[in-house]
């Protein structure tokens, strides 16, 4: 509540959860905690959704699956997609370069940009520039 407070004129928040359901419970609270204050709840991103093989690119659902969905569907908030554990993304990040910056073409980097296409539409639904 404090950072909220801090930052001011909060314009929406995105809730990132795993699939687990602890987690999935904490996402919950988190969209309870947004309504609370007036802060609009953009949608709900599932991380760690699944983790593609870099051999065969086969997905496999380390966590579960669909909990997020499912908490967004129930609290009638947008669901904005699922992201999967993808080892590429990793050795983006570890060599400071945005995983879309190169991978963009990717089924990851498709389902991020997809993500970030939902969030710009947001703004200018809303009117925030």
């Amino acid at each position: 509540m404090s950072v909220c407070q801090l930052i001011g004129d909060i314009t929406g928040a995105v809730i990132v959860t795993t699939p687990q359901d602890v987690a999935v419970l904490d996402s919950r609270k988190t969209v309870f905690f947004a309504r609370h204050l007036k802060v609009p709840v953009i949608g709900i991103i599932e991380n760690m959704s699944g983790f593609v093989c870099p051999h065969c690119g086969k997905t496999t659902d380390l966590f579960g699956r669909q909990g997020g969905e499912k908490a967004a569907t129930e609290l009638q908030v947008p669901f904005l997609g699922h992201i999967p554990i993808e080892p590429e993304m990793v050795k983006s990040g570890d060599g400071g370069t945005p995983f879309v910056h190169d991978n963009s073409e990717s089924e990851t980097g498709k389902i991020l940009g997809n993500i970030v296409e939902q969030i710009i539409n947001f703004e200018k639904e809303e009117g925030i520039s």
